[in-house]
């Protein structure tokens, strides 16, 4: 169980991670996010294969007048299905430019998937991506480029530093042995047994 709070005191991503042979891993999560534009609420679940690439999400989000719903899974030819609770009926089609991974707003647990299917946290390397990018609450999805640099390599403490860069914005994301991140600068820390949450 793993859980983050908004670096400004904002919000919270709770996760059950389950992590699998080679690079797979499950996990379940729910975020709470109080916006000025509306609080909202999301829920998601997230299954990587052995690749560590993302063979599904599906998420939930609900803000005071309306819930949303979206589904996304990647075919074996590469392609991704979008599913806005149809039941698969009508769901688009897309390659997304040959995107491995899906990036969700808020939620750190999406920027592990990268670092972990590429072994960023292990052995220096950098890496321009094409992602899927999943806005909250309006669960909107797009094509973006975004970059990971591995700064340093776990070190003894069990960390290791992998910059990520999306337009003008940069942050060095600490992660853990398994690549999950711990801080990711400007928007949330792994909270861990005694922790005082921030004051809102």
């Amino acid at each position: 169980m793993l859980t983050w709070q908004a670096e400004d005191g904002q919000g919270l991503e709770g996760t059950r991670l389950h992590l699998g042979t080679g690079g797979a891993f499950r996990a379940l999560s729910r975020m709470i996010r109080v916006h000025p534009d509306g609080d909202f609420t999301a829920s998601f679940r997230l299954v990587a294969g052995a690749d560590g690439a993302v063979e599904r999400l599906s998420v939930t989000s609900a803000t005071a007048s309306r819930e949303r719903h979206l589904t996304i899974n990647r075919t074996d030819d590469g392609f991704w299905l979008l599913d806005r609770g149809s039941g698969g009926v009508g769901a688009a089609r897309d390659d997304f430019g040959g995107a491995s991974d899906v990036d969700l707003a808020y939620s750190p647990m999406l920027n592990t998937v990268p670092i972990r299917r590429l072994g960023l946290h292990r052995a220096a390397a950098e890496h321009s991506l094409t992602m899927l990018y999943v806005s909250l609450p309006t669960l909107e999805v797009s094509q973006v480029t975004q970059t990971y640099r591995t700064v340093s390599a776990l070190d003894d403490t069990g960390h290791a530093l992998v910059e990520f860069r999306w337009d003008d914005f940069v942050a060095e994301l600490v992660v853990d042995a398994d690549g999950v991140v711990s801080s990711y600068p400007g928007l949330a820390a792994r909270l861990v047994t005694g922790t005082t949450p921030a004051p809102a």
